[in-house]
């Protein structure tokens, strides 16, 4: 009879094979709730507890310009000839027939040169306009594909055929962090669509890397405490009980990684448990802009339509930055204008217009611009020629981004498209480049930041890219 009884473990047992099958399986609900949820979370084990950090602070390639990045993800593709990329002829051509029915469009707002530089720049952004010799245009650049999911996953990772680690994450891969009490790679308010959390993933690279996301919630009263994070205390346990479990928990997962040799998932349960446990005592104070002066929270439209919700995303942004953060993405939706151009994208513009140039100002009263990093764009442009009558259709062709200190050299336009702003002509930059420009001034050189990974060296611009040295600062 014996021999028929299948309810007996096969021996050896694991703890997981225990947990799993032991008390109806609570044990491997819990545990697989927490891989599922594991991010990008340090860990500071001491010298008698295990290894170092993965995200311990490593020297880059060569002198670094910027010792972190602030990228402000403009979701669904900004339209550059109404915004950054000034096309006279444009005008002149209004309404003139363009490959076949379409209608060339000229902008219905007016650029103005700004600045002692003299950008020309888009009367929807009166603020940044004043911020005009801190920016480099970058007028050329071009993307593979006008479609929103595919585009915006290779913006974030360089390939939108297969699912590879984000910028972020090589980032963090290459540089670590310098506060070991938050996550060195944060994307505040990140989209759930056009690619979802693989935009922020680490894919192959160890789940030390990907991102924490933090989500703000709208219309807070300025200088009230957000509520950017969940709930970190525990109100059953103090730090000393807390810590005392955590010990526990590491012992034996250490325990398994012995036996296991690599186990990601459980590194990054491992690491999640220490940084959630160190976070309780930094996150709550910053995420609190009580502290912030008035004329601050004025500065960044906080407590202000309709600048009161990117505000204070800009605004953590710098928080978080100060702290050592090493790469945040803060992103904004809504500039896919297939209609409705004239009141949507004044709309979205109005939004962000007054938090970018105050970043900016601030970054640089608080002598932080030259070592940061700013970066603004969406995944392509738009086009030149009309589409339901006041709209403009997906152009991955040519369009603009822009980039801000860390390096960069303030007040200059690079590149350009042609007379219509529909093809990049000159400067040309297209994602893999803008990539490998991202990583040199991080001091990083991108064909050397690789990750071994099913037989072969991956980085983050596959086989091509090229750093643009011509923008760089002298």
């Amino acid at each position: 009879m014996s021999d028929l009884c299948n309810n007996r473990l096969s021996l050896p047992c694991s703890r997981r094979d225990m947990l799993r099958l032991a008390a109806c399986g609570f044990g491997s609900m819990a545990f697989a709730s927490l891989a599922t949820r594991a991010s990008g979370f340090p860990t500071l084990l001491g010298a008698d507890d295990g290894p170092a950090s993965p995200l311990a602070p490593r020297k880059p390639h060569f002198a670094a310009r910027a010792k972190r990045v602030i990228f402000l993800c403009m979701a669904g593709a900004p339209s550059h000839v109404d915004t950054f990329d000034y096309k006279p002829e444009l005008a002149t051509m209004d309404g003139k027939t363009f490959r076949g029915n379409s209608k060339l469009l000229a902008s219905p707002w007016k650029f103005r040169q700004s600045g002692k530089s003299g950008l020309w720049i888009s009367e929807l952004f009166p603020n940044l306009q004043k911020e005009a010799d801190q920016l480099c245009l970058l007028r050329g650049m071009k993307a593979e594909i006008p479609a929103h999911a595919q585009a915006s996953i290779q913006l974030h990772t360089g390939s939108f055929q297969f699912v590879r680690p984000s910028m972020g994450a090589w980032s963090l891969y290459g540089l670590g962090t310098e506060n070991e009490n938050l996550p060195g790679f944060i994307a505040i308010n990140p989209r759930g669509d056009n690619g979802g959390a693989q935009l922020y993933g680490s894919a192959f690279l160890p789940a030390s890397y990907q991102a924490t996301p933090v989500r703000l919630g709208n219309g807070r009263a300025a200088g009230a405490q957000g509520d950017a994070v969940p709930h970190l205390g525990n109100d059953r346990f103090g730090d000393k009980a807390q810590r005392e479990q955590i010990d526990l928990i590491q012992r034996l997962n250490r325990e398994r990684l012995k036996r296991e040799k690599e186990d990601r998932e459980l590194e990054g349960v491992i690491e999640s448990y220490e940084l959630a446990f160190r976070m309780q005592a930094e996150v709550p104070d910053l995420v609190d802009f009580s502290d912030e002066k008035k004329a601050t929270l004025d500065m960044y439209g906080i407590g202000q339509e309709p600048t009161d919700s990117f505000g204070r995303q800009c605004l953590l942004a710098r928080r978080f930055a100060e702290k050592g953060v090493r790469f945040i993405e803060v992103s904004h939706g809504g500039w896919d204008t297939h209609r409705n151009l004239r009141e949507e994208l004044a709309s979205q513009c109005g939004e962000i217009d007054k938090p970018i140039a105050a970043l900016l100002t601030d970054l640089r009263q608080r002598g932080m611009l030259d070592d940061t990093l700013v970066l603004w764009g969406g995944e392509f442009g738009r086009t030149p020629y009309a589409q339901n009558g006041d709209g403009r259709d997906h152009n991955a062709k040519g369009f603009t981004m822009w980039m801000a200190g860390g390096g960069v050299q303030g007040g200059m336009s690079f590149g350009s498209t042609n007379e219509i702003g529909d093809s990049a002509v000159d400067g040309v930059m297209d994602i893999h480049d803008w990539h490998a420009t991202v990583l040199h001034l991080c001091g990083l050189d991108h064909e050397r930041l690789t990750y071994r990974h099913a037989g072969r060296d991956f980085r983050l611009t596959d086989v091509k890219g090229k750093a643009n040295t011509a923008i760089l600062r002298a």
